[in-house]
């Protein structure tokens, strides 16, 4: 081979070799970019499809066809400069980077989309969810009615039957065992409810200031009369360093507390003891936790089913349910209720000798006045309901003689009116403090029980803010309380009541009143 074929001799065979690379490579580049081109064609394909399914695209979907055929004229283009054309480095990489930048955003497009089509798809979950939360929440509040408002026609029945002194004893005793099977049914829709609000989250624990020693007496008194039915010593201790005052939810607390009060004297038998205490844990010389104690002197529980305690559900033999009954989820409720508030339960027991329960709860201000005066500050039973003039808003006419009989058992003095409209125009109508107390079904014609209330304490007379307005309803749920107590209601008792809690709130009610300056008239 002579040096004349190849100018410049091995520098030329360089140059003409660079020169076929960088010709092949421009070629690559737009085949590769004609290539990556097709496949972003069949990408839009598929997104102007899956774009066309969406039913917000019934109109107008035809203008997701111009970026395909723009982008078709685009492989058009490029095809042209590989067949006809000579493309040199600098065509063929505006072509290439084309097709990079064209497949850039398809793929960031088509993430965009399936992010919002995903959102869009878990939007709609949770609102199919809320719906068929909202439709549960309301067959419950429906069917819970529906079942409390019988309850309540048994339960009622049954005590003012045992008030007979001349029962047969055979007779008294297929009553008792009436109505602990009532209690204990309606017990078990009381427990219901409640887990199904703590499992959705429908359970609100609110905080506000409120006073320990009053919700502590309103405790003290149901479980103080239970005791007594039931032949056991009920013992009570306050610390003098606990809080009168307390920034939480009044009634939450309550409840957990009863739970666990009910539980211990369901499994004690006569003649044992119940103790509630409450004590304090300083920290820098205020106080930093509360600890409610409930101990009894009851049958106490395995060690080995005591790690199991809370559990929804659990029971520790068929034979001490058959015994004492009880649906195992007072406990679950308790501990549930508790760890919402920022505490928790603790559990302590002996076999045969007995148990020990702590709610412990912190003080959300630490420096909040002390001084409850022990035990003493729980005020005595005074004198039932003699000469108490209650009246009874209910519409169903056996419910309100029910009632009527169990408050005229203690001595009340009962009246009706058979629906909220009625129940203003009889209050209106009466002297000041004529009545010591109403009684206030929610459900009614004419005008419920809420606007009942609300117009009652709007009216200018010296008692309206003061008489005691228990809303007694079958209405169970917490949206029901709130409604009561934003109405103007004292409490809200749930129907079946039981007939010592009703006193229970009766008295305590009427009695604060007059200590404020109320009289019977």
């Amino acid at each position: 081979m002579s040096l004349g074929v190849y100018p410049g001799g091995g520098a030329g065979i360089l140059r003409e070799g660079g020169v076929r690379v960088i010709r092949w490579l421009n070629y690559g580049m737009v085949y590769l970019g004609s290539a990556l081109m097709v496949y972003n064609i069949c990408g839009f394909v598929r997104f102007a499809r899956f774009i066309k399914n969406m039913k917000s695209w019934d109109h107008g979907a035809q203008i997701l066809n111009i970026p395909v055929l723009l982008l078709v004229f685009f492989l058009l283009g490029y095809l042209a400069v590989g067949f006809f054309g000579e493309p040199n480095l600098v065509i063929a990489g505006i072509l290439f980077g084309g097709s990079v930048f064209v497949f850039v955003m398809y793929r960031l497009l088509n993430t965009i989309i399936q992010k919002v089509v995903e959102d869009e798809r878990l939007e709609a979950e949770l609102l199919a969810a809320e719906e068929s939360n909202r439709a549960k929440s309301g067959f419950l509040a429906s069917i819970s009615h529906e079942m409390r408002t019988p309850m309540n026609v048994i339960l009622g029945l049954d005590t003012v039957a045992l008030k007979n002194p001349a029962l047969p004893e055979e007779t008294r005793g297929q009553l008792e065992k009436i109505g602990q099977s009532a209690r204990h049914l309606a017990g078990l829709i009381n427990n219901i409810l409640d887990m199904q609000q703590l499992g959705s989250g429908e359970l609100v624990i609110h905080s506000e200031a409120f006073s320990l020693k009053e919700a502590l007496e309103q405790v003290k008194v149901l479980t103080a009369a239970a005791c007594e039915a039931k032949g056991l010593t009920f013992e009570t201790e306050f610390a003098e360093c606990a809080p009168r005052d307390y920034t939480g939810d009044a009634t939450q607390l309550k409840r957990a507390l009863m739970c666990l009060l009910d539980n211990a004297v369901k499994y004690t038998d006569a003649p044992g003891r119940v103790t509630f205490r409450v004590a304090c844990d300083k920290s820098e010389g205020v106080c930093a936790e509360l600890y409610f104690i409930v101990s009894d002197t009851g049958v106490g529980i395995d060690p080995a089913f005591l790690e199991r305690i809370f559990e929804l559900f659990a029971r520790e033999d068929i034979s001490s349910t058959d015994r004492f009954g009880g649906s195992g989820m007072g406990l679950p409720v308790a501990q549930a209720i508790a760890r919402q508030m920022g505490g928790e339960i603790r559990a302590e027991s002996v076999k045969g000798e007995g148990s020990t329960f702590t709610l412990v709860l912190p003080i959300p201000d630490a420096g909040a006045q002390c001084g409850c005066e022990g035990s003493r500050a729980c005020a005595e039973d005074g004198e039932r309901l003699l000469n108490k003039r209650i009246l009874i808003v209910e519409d169903m006419p056996e419910n309100a003689e029910i009632v009527a009989d169990l408050l005229e058992l203690e001595g009340a003095v009962c009246e009706h009116a058979d629906n909220g409209l009625a129940a203003v125009n009889m209050f209106t109508e009466s002297k000041p403090y004529h009545y010591d107390a109403i009684l206030m079904d929610l459900r009614m014609p004419v005008m419920d029980g809420l606007e009942s209330a609300r117009r009652l304490r709007a009216l200018d007379r010296p008692d309206a803010g003061t008489v005691p307005i228990l809303a007694l309803t079958a209405n169970a749920f917490d949206s029901d309380v709130e409604a009561s107590l934003a109405a103007g209601m004292n409490e809200h008792l749930k129907k079946p009541v039981d007939a010592e809690k009703l006193y229970a709130a009766l008295e305590y009610w009427i009695r604060r009143t007059e200590g404020e300056g109320g009289t019977s008239a």
